[in-house]
Formats: structure tokens, C-alpha cells, sequence
């Protein structure tokens, strides 16, 4: 009887603390782990309740409860993450000794390869380099907070000369670790971060739209350079308005520096309507300055789609472009048809960026342009072989098929019998696998994804599209696609373009009227095929569906029987994902890439964007201002191209498919309440 009385008190509790953090859609899952853990407690078996109630008492820095939770799992497919946790929660008082036994006894995974450096980290933060020096660089790299302190390490052995390789770091628009605050002190008493140095970060910060940084290296600047707290707060209250008015220290450094401050948090919202006080004033600044804010003013105006941006672009002739401003400024050329300077921008970037797929294909559109066919046609071929949307675009410039074609191999009928092949039962026997599987039943994505990760690095083809047959079975889609793209030679292009709840989707696509490529190509972007997937913006399921917009959608269907705790249910979240997207697609004049924008960043912003003349397709994809919704776009239309050929549709061109995109309309703005 006390027995029973302890369980019940042991499910109550851990019901009662789970509902803290978990959501409404897991309270079931929540209850029948919570009866396996009173089942495997009375057995003196680890259960998935105790993992999570392990986890959640590492989370609340709760040692005592975590190292009685800890006991059952000794030898436990999960053993890892327990005793990871211990070692992490008192990590202060651990050994080398303590870290060095759980990478031999776990060793190549992420958890050993984690603890190692954070370890590494402790030890640095305390100034204890010999310990450091010793397992120091970890095996699978670092990032900048341990590289500065395996610099403070060597500056225990070399003194200053090991300075040098800090440098680098501080060319940085974004706060450093303070690890690397004392190197870039000694290096600014040392004089090897000189005032112009120091000057060429702050510009970086102010950039970047870093203030905070930005400021803090400003007002410690040498007086010639210097900019107080009070001239920046001055500005900060209205920098348009002190541009326009001009009230700075012009012969000084800092007064031309406070100057373009203004300039640069005023353009960065109305770039055109800032010019004028910008024409006013440039000619206070020496010719370098006044050339660095023309770049400035153009860049913002690129951004903001104004359609003088190229022209302002060549005021700045001669200053060096970061690898962000040089791609706006060919993009800037683009709009405007201008295919000289499209071409300059490409050939002025530096090598690695010139060799992105995207400028290969504007540089050889530009060569077309020219006359210079041989060049361009030599530029195309490099991307033939490429599975994204210049691949495709480039694939018909040239009248050839898409990359890759049918699968090595014919696929099973779903739900038939399949033997497992001995390669997979090795794969799938091994522990990281396991983990991997197991963690995404727990709904550890993160967790899950790097044992993932781990298990399939350096395999080959072959091996990779094992696994990702193995991942397929799982119905773990997101690491089945992911895996299939990591093949060289050998592609299975219907496991990268697989078809799960196909049933849904067909049906989805039949009742509203819509390609269902299109709703494959949305939710192979969107959520890798999981439905339970919830983004940090809270968009739900296959088809990511924000509540608000789901609600909207039930509205409009007339479907009474919604309820929110539905959305992630696959024929729903499909159904109402085909009727928000053929809602603007019939809206936006069937153009899929105003659609496909509409449903990622709103539709509000996706007319917004066009503005000015009727535009290419391709150009107005590659000039839409968000980074997300650009990459977006591009991926679902590549995806779109694809899975037509997988469902054996009749061939549409990507360039048809884009079409011409005029100037904003008269469209209807029904939906974006739901924005």
C-alpha cells in the first residue's frame, strides 16, 4: 500500500512539473510516460520520465535530485547525457582526470567533444594554463571565446609576440567574448591595435548597427578621434534632423566621424529621403569620407529597393566593399538593368564570394549581356551540376535538363514488407544512431540532429544514402533529405525530394485547386516533413502555420470545428497550408515567388517590395531585402522544380514559373490581419 501511495505521489509530481514545460499538445505523452516511469521505478529500470526528470533537474541546477535520478542509468543508451549533466553542474570543481574519463569512455561524440570545451573554457577563465596547455586545441575545433584564451595561453610562454594572432578578432562589427578583452587591451597599449585600427572597428560597429560597441570604442579614442557620450546621445535623439542641420567639429576626426554616424542611423530607415541633407553636407568631408558615405547612403538605398541605388553606388567608386555591401551593390545594378556594372560589382568581390552560385550566374548573365557568349556559356556549365536555383536557371539558359534524374534504385511500395539490408542493421546498431533515434522520440531535436550528425560524418555515398534510408524509416525525414544532399557522386533524388503524407498533400492540393508540387516545395522548406515541428515564432506542423493565420483560414473554409490544439494535425495543417497559399498566389497574379514571399515574411512586405518598373522574376527574387525570404524563395521554387519531375508532371521552366513581376497593384489585403 505504501508502495502505491509513493508511485501515485512520484506520477503526480512529475505530471504537475512536466505541465511547466511542456506544451499543451504533449500532456498526453507526458501522462503515459509518467505511468511507464511508476511502471520501470518498481522494477528499479531507468524510463524516459527519469531522463526527463534528469534533465529538468539539471536545468534548475538541482544536483541532489539529479545524482538519485542518475543512478539507474549506468550502462542505459542514454547514460552519456546523465552523466554529462553531473559532470557539467559541477564543473568548477572537476578534475582533468573527470573530463579525461568520460571522452574514453564516450569518446568521439558531441557530448565528449562539448565537455571538452567547455572545459577548456572553466580552465581559462580561471588562469590556470598549464592544466589548459595540456588539452589544449580540442580535437573538433573552436570557436573565438577559446581561441582568446589559447592565445592567453601562449602569452604565458611568448609575452606579447603571441598577440599577433588576436588581430584578426578585433575586425569584428559584434561584441567579442570577454576573454579577448584583455589581448586587445594590451594590444592597444602596445600600439598593435593603432587609433586607425581602432577607428576601423568602430565603423564596422556602426555598421552593423552595433551602437552599444560602437560607442564604447568612440569615447576612448585619443581627442582628435574622440566622440563623447553627450555628442552621441545629441544625434541618437533625432540623427536626421543633425545632418540636415551639420553641427559637428568638422576639422576634427571625431566631429567627421559623428558626422557619418548621423548619416548612417538616419539612411538605415529612409535612405532617400536623407540624400538631400547628405548632398548639403559631403563636401565638409575629405574626399575619402565623403566617398565611404556615398557608399553608405547607397548601400541603405539598395536595401530599401530605391531605384537611384546604382547611380549612388558609382559616386563611391574606389572604396572597398565587406562581402554584404559588394553584393548589394550588384543587386542594386540589377534592378536597374544596368549589366556593366552588374558585372564590375561581381568582378570587384573577392574570390570566394564571386565563386557563390549566385554571382557565377548573374556574372555569366552579364557576360550574355555583352556579347561575350563563349565566357557565358563556360560561366553556366560550372553550374549544371548544382540542385539549387541557379542550377536550374543556368540549366535553361542552356537547354539542358535539370541536375541528376531517377534514383539508383526503385523504391518499395509504402506499408510492403521490406528486408533490412546488413549495411543498414550495422548503421542503425550503432549506439550514436540509436541515440539519435531515441532522442528525437523525446523530442530533443537539437540533441537528436548532432548525434545525427556525428554518426554519418566522413561516410561515403553509398553509405550516406543507407543512412538516409535508414533515417527515412524512422520517419525522421528532416536527417533523411539532409543526408541524401550530402552525396557526391551517387544522388538519390527521390529520397532529397521524398514524398511523405502524400495522401494529405494530394488531397489538399485537389480541394483548393493547386500544383502539388508547390505544397511539397513549401513544406520540404518549412519543416523538413515534421509535423511537430514548432518554430521559435510559434508557426506549427508540415506547413508551419502561425495560430493567428490558421484561425483566419478556419474562419474563411467555415470550419467551426477548429480548435488550436488541431493545428498540428498533418490533413489539417496541410489543408489550411494550401488554402493560405493559393489565397495569395490568386492574389499576387499567380507569380509564385510574390506568393512564396507572401507566405514567409507576410504579404504585406512582399508588395511592399515591388516597387518602381516591372522586374525579371529572378532579379526581383535576388533583390528582396530579407536575407531569410530571399534564401526562402529561391530554396522552395528550386523545390517546386523538382518535385515535378519526381510526381512525373509536364515540364514548366523555372524562368516561366517567375515570370515578370510588375509594380504593386491593387491586390487585396484580406489575409493580412493574419500577419
Amino acid at each position: 500500500m505504501a508502495t502505491s501511495m509513493t508511485m501515485s505521489f512520484v506520477l503526480l509530481s512529475f505530471i504537475r512539473a512536466s505541465a511547466l514545460f511542456l506544451s499543451f499538445r504533449n500532456v498526453f505523452a507526458v501522462v503515459l510516460l509518467s505511468l511507464a516511469a511508476a511502471a520501470g521505478a518498481a522494477r528499479g529500470e531507468a524510463t524516459d520520465a527519469d531522463f526527463l526528470a534528469a534533465r529538468a533537474a539539471f536545468e534548475r541546477a538541482d544536483s541532489v535530485k539529479l545524482k538519485a535520478l542518475a543512478v539507474p542509468f549506468s550502462g542505459h543508451l542514454l547514460e552519456p547525457y546523465v552523466a554529462y549533466w553531473q559532470l557539467k553542474a559541477g564543473l568548477a570543481a572537476a578534475t582533468a582526470d573527470d573530463v579525461r574519463r568520460y571522452a574514453d569512455r564516450w569518446p568521439d561524440t558531441p557530448l565528449a567533444d562539448r565537455l571538452r570545451v567547455e572545459w577548456l573554457k572553466a580552465l581559462g577563465k580561471r588562469g590556470e594554463w598549464n592544466t589548459f596547455a595540456l588539452d589544449y586545441p580540442p580535437p573538433t575545433g573552436e570557436d573565438t571565446e577559446l581561441t582568446c584564451y589559447g592565445i592567453q595561453s601562449r602569452g604565458q610562454r611568448d609575452g606579447e609576440a603571441a598577440l599577433a594572432a588576436a588581430r584578426p578578432l578585433w575586425f569584428s562589427g559584434q561584441a567579442t567574448p570577454d576573454a579577448c578583452e584583455p589581448l586587445f587591451s594590451a594590444m592597444i597599449r602596445s600600439d598593435a591595435l593603432t587609433v586607425a585600427d581602432r577607428r576601423a572597428r568602430y565603423r564596422l560597429a556602426v555598421e552593423a548597427g552595433n551602437v552599444r560597441l560602437a560607442q564604447s570604442i568612440a569615447v576612448d579614442l585619443p581627442a582628435e578621434n574622440r566622440i563623447s557620450a553627450r555628442d552621441f546621445a545629441r544625434v541618437d535623439a533625432d540623427p536626421a534632423r543633425s545632418l540636415d542641420k551639420g553641427d559637428f567639429a568638422w576639422k576634427l576626426q571625431g566631429g567627421r566621424d559623428l558626422a557619418l554616424y548621423a548619416l548612417e542611423r538616419s539612411a538605415r530607415t529612409d535612405a532617400a529621403g536623407m540624400r538631400a541633407a547628405w548632398e548639403k553636407q559631403r563636401a565638409r568631408l575629405t574626399d575619402a569620407d565623403r566617398r565611404y558615405g556615398n557608399a553608405r547612403i547607397a548601400f541603405h538605398a539598395a536595401r530599401q529597393l530605391v531605384p537611384q541605388a546604382n547611380e549612388w553606388f558609382n559616386e563611391a567608386r574606389g572604396v572597398p566593399l565587406n562581402d554584404n555591401d559588394g553584393a548589394w551593390r550588384a543587386r542594386a545594378a540589377l534592378r536597374a538593368g544596368a549589366w556593366p556594372d552588374v558585372l564590375a560589382a561581381i568582378e570587384a568581390m573577392p574570390p570566394a564570394q564571386a565563386k557563390e552560385s549566385a554571382w557565377r550566374y548573374w556574372k555569366s548573365r552579364a557576360l550574355a549581356a555583352a556579347g561575350r557568349a563563349d565566357e557565358a556559356a563556360t560561366g553556366y556549365a560550372s553550374l549544371l551540376q548544382e540542385t539549387n536555383f541557379y542550377g536550374v536557371l543556368a540549366a535553361e539558359a542552356v537547354g539542358r535538363p535539370l541536375a541528376g534524374g531517377s534514383p539508383p534504385e526503385a523504391k518499395p511500395d509504402a506499408g510492403a514488407p521490406v528486408p533490412v539490408p546488413v549495411p543498414m542493421t550495422a548503421f542503425a546498431e550503432q549506439p550514436g544512431v540509436r541515440r539519435a533515434v531515441k532522442l528525437a522520440g523525446l523530442d530533443m531535436k537539437a540533441e537528436s540532429q548532432r548525434e545525427w550528425l556525428y554518426a554519418v560524418r566522413g561516410l561515403d555515398d553509398d553509405s550516406l544514402l543507407v543512412a538516409a534510408e535508414y533515417a527515412r524509416r524512422q520517419k525522421l525525414y528532416n536527417r533523411a533529405i539532409n543526408t541524401a544532399e550530402r552525396t557526391v557522386a551517387r544522388h538519390d533524388f527521390a529520397m532529397r525530394y521524398m514524398t511523405p503524407y502524400r495522401e494529405h498533400f494530394a488531397a489538399a492540393a485537389r480541394e483548393h485547386a493547386i500544383d502539388e508540387a508547390f505544397l511539397f516545395g513549401i513544406a520540404r522548406q518549412e519543416s523538413r516533413f515534421d509535423p511537430e515541428l514548432v518554430s521559435s515564432a510559434g508557426a506549427v506542423g508540415l506547413m508551419q502555420l502561425m495560430p493567428p493565420t490558421a484561425r483566419l483560414v478556419a474562419k474563411q473554409l467555415g470550419r467551426n470545428d477548429y480548435q488550436p490544439s488541431r493545428i498540428s494535425d498533418v490533413g489539417l495543417n496541410t489543408q489550411f497550408g494550401a488554402y493560405y497559399f493559393k489565397y495569395w498566389l490568386s492574389r499576387l497574379e499567380q507569380l509564385p515567388a510574390l506568393a512564396a514571399a507572401a507566405y514567409n515574411a507576410g504579404p504585406g512586405r512582399a508588395q511592399a517590395w515591388r516597387t518602381g518598373t516591372p522586374l525579371e522574376g529572378a532579379v526581383w527574387v535576388e533583390t528582396i531585402p530579407f536575407n531569410e525570404t530571399r534564401d526562402y524563395v529561391k530554396k522552395v521554387l528550386a523545390n517546386v522544380m523538382f518535385y515535378a519531375r519526381e510526381l512525373n508532371q509536364p515540364y514548366q521552366s523555372l524562368t516561366a514559373r517567375l515570370g515578370t513581376i510588375p509594380p504593386r497593384g491593387t491586390a487585396t489585403t484580406v489575409a493580412a490581419q493574419a500577419n
